[in-house]
């Protein structure tokens, strides 16, 4: 999982160099494991098959661990800054966190990104197979925006409204039921680490007070909660 800028004249090496490598070990099967995965082959639009080339030389980060140093307990887990996500297999709890991450909920103001990230994937009657946060808190995509390349056309009032699910520079993702091949991140235009599935730039809803809540779905035509493949679950 790569981060691109959101500006296609930011597009610098810095940006271009910022990989990671995913720490999928534990995943059975797990073709991935260990290696650096681009952009490309982290998030490619629903229904695209993963990329199985690894990124240059040039582009790859320092090695990593085979497995997360995650803390016993907490949410506190310092990240490295300047560097990118690491997409770790399973919940957070599977991992030995409790909290939140610093990820909040509803109305309430992000003032800074999580320090982790979990997206979980769940079943609901009336969307059938979506994606939520650690907050079980309805996750969503928005038909403005693009998958290739992946970009956010959400911003101002939009991103108040529909505050982009952003994490620390550094900072941990957790994926649970979501295929890891389908996970990556974006450099927004404000600077911040927004998290992609299948390509789509994903959101939460102001709207949404409890957990479980889906007020957000199919609002305006254009926002719909998103499938662990980045695809828009259709209300039933």
């Amino acid at each position: 999982m790569t981060l691109e800028s959101n500006s296609s004249t930011a597009r610098g090496p810095y940006t271009r160099a910022l990989v990671v490598t995913a720490l999928l070990c534990g995943l059975a099967g797990a073709s991935g494991c260990g290696k650096v995965i681009t952009i490309g082959d982290a998030a490619p639009a629903a229904g695209s098959p993963a990329a199985s080339a690894p990124a240059t030389p040039q582009a790859q980060a320092p090695s990593t661990p085979s497995s997360p140093s995650a803390p016993a307990a907490g949410d506190t887990a310092p990240p490295s800054s300047g560097a990118a996500p690491q997409l770790v297999d399973g919940s957070a709890a599977d991992n030995g966190l409790t909290g939140d991450g610093g990820t909040v909920r509803g109305a309430a103001v992000q003032e800074r990104p999580p320090v982790w990230v979990e997206l979980s994937a769940v079943s609901s009657p009336a969307l059938g197979a979506h994606v939520v946060d650690v907050n079980r808190s309805t996750l969503y995509r928005f038909d403005k925006d693009t998958a290739d390349p992946s970009r956010s056309n959400c911003e101002g009032d939009c991103a108040v409204t529909w505050p982009p699910v952003t994490v620390q520079e550094g900072g941990r993702v957790y994926v649970a039921g979501v295929d890891p091949s389908h996970v990556g991140a974006i450099r927004r235009s404000d600077g911040g680490v927004q998290l992609v599935i299948g390509g789509w730039p994903v959101y939460r809803f102001s709207g949404d007070e409890k957990p479980g809540d889906a007020n957000g779905q199919a609002v305006g035509g254009t926002w719909f909660a998103v499938t662990p493949h980045g695809d828009k679950a259709m209300s039933r």
